[in-house]
């Protein structure tokens, strides 16, 4: 069956993550995503983490599967002239390099709108294209610390706290697909493409909407609360056996039905009815008492078999799962949310697939290009350039 974007073609001149990690995600939906690198060295990610020379890092990998890769130097007249002629023969355009980049190129959307009226741009910025920041350089930690997220991380009386998970890269990625097949969705009334813009600040503070509600309730900036949450006991991590740096549990019980279950779970339905935990609130009052009863049985059980003592019971429960359960987890090899491909430079490399889950277009996880791999493929198909077009074109270090 085909897949649902098969028709959509992408030219991707993203670069590191918050632009592949958006063009990946559009590419497992099953677009057509070409990816344009430097014919020196390609994309910087390639070389990020790279453990060999000429060897294509990890970080290429995870954020590139699924698309076909050419090489093409646009800072030369017939690379631009050659990106020109691409243009008219796609849907979308995303790239997320510096501010005015696009534009010194003669690259911009005006430009690429003249040549294709229904071309869909995207840009994705650390600060956006206007603002007093937009100037401003950005990673995803300092999307996170201007954002909020770093703000509201962390224990009461700490520094603030990066959070892990790369929210300002690959979140802002998915909130520019999201921003892509919206206008993709309005272009099939209209017939007109248009700019879709997403800056990583902007993307964080979405991210950062539920914390900022202590800040209505008190009107004052949001304390840092660590792992435990307002008003809810329990709710915070409880330590498992054998108590390694990773050996806890996350569960809590917002209802008496959960509490009831938790209780009979771990031993102590004698406590069921008792007033110091008969509500949120009571419980709540007495949170020190609260965390201490579920401790004393997370003790005794190792994560998985918390997890699963506790899930069973319906009640909310979570192993804190490292990186090496979650390559392990099978739930997450079922659902193929981690998934083993064959890489020409990486045979057997086990990496995260798709989270998003189509019944009519499974996704089949592809190996990121290598460098240039497809030049003849897209070249020759789209263009009609030969193989001594394309050698000609070599020589010169336009390809």
């Amino acid at each position: 069956m085909s897949k649902a974007l098969a028709k959509v073609k992408v030219l991707d001149l993203t670069q590191f993550e918050a632009g592949t990690s958006c063009t990946e995600m559009l590419a497992w939906l099953g677009a057509d995503v070409v990816k344009v690198e430097s014919p020196r060295g390609g994309d910087q990610g390639r070389r990020a983490f790279a453990e060999k020379p000429g060897q294509d890092g990890v970080y290429f990998l995870l954020l590139n599967a699924n698309k076909r890769g050419v090489t093409l130097n646009l800072k030369s007249e017939e690379g631009q002239a050659i990106f020109k002629s691409l243009v008219p023969k796609f849907d979308i355009v995303v790239e997320n390099y510096s501010l005015g980049t696009m534009e010194s190129l003669g690259l911009g959307y005006e430009v690429l709108r003249s040549l294709n009226p229904r071309i869909i741009y995207a840009t994705i910025k650390g600060f956006g294209t206007y603002g007093p920041y937009a100037p401003y350089k950005s990673f995803d930690m300092i999307a996170q610390a201007a954002g909020g997220a770093m703000s509201v991380t962390g224990f009461p009386g700490s520094p603030p706290l990066k959070p892990g998970p790369t929210i300002g890269d690959t979140g802002t990625g998915l909130h520019c697909a999201i921003g892509i097949l919206s206008a993709y969705i309005q272009r099939l009334e209209t017939g007109q493409g248009q700019k879709v813009e997403v800056a990583m600040q902007d993307a964080v503070v979405n991210f950062t909407r539920v914390a900022m509600l202590g800040h209505y309730l008190t009107g004052k900036p949001v304390d840092r609360r660590g792992n435990r949450i307002l008003g809810m006991a329990p709710g915070d991590i409880y330590p498992c056996a054998p108590e390694g740096p990773n050996d806890y549990v996350y569960l809590t019980a917002s209802s008496e039905e959960m509490w009831e279950s938790l209780l009979r779970v771990i031993g102590r339905a004698d406590l069921i009815g008792d007033d110091r935990y008969s509500s949120p609130a009571a419980r709540s009052k007495h949170a020190e008492e609260v965390h201490a009863l579920v401790t004393t049985w997370t003790k005794t059980q190792d994560k998985f078999t918390a997890m699963k003592l506790v899930g069973e019971a319906g009640v909310p429960c979570g192993a804190v799962l490292d990186t090496g359960d979650l390559f392990a987890n099978e739930h997450l090899k079922q659902r193929e949310m981690i998934v083993t491909i064959d890489h020409p430079q990486r045979p057997g490399f086990t990496m995260p697939g798709c989270p998003v889950k189509l019944s009519d277009s499974p996704v089949q996880v592809q190996p990121a290009p290598l460098l240039g791999q497809h030049n003849a493929e897209v070249y020759g198909a789209l263009l009609g350039l030969s193989e001594a077009d394309l050698a000609n074109l070599k020589e010169k270090g336009v390809v």
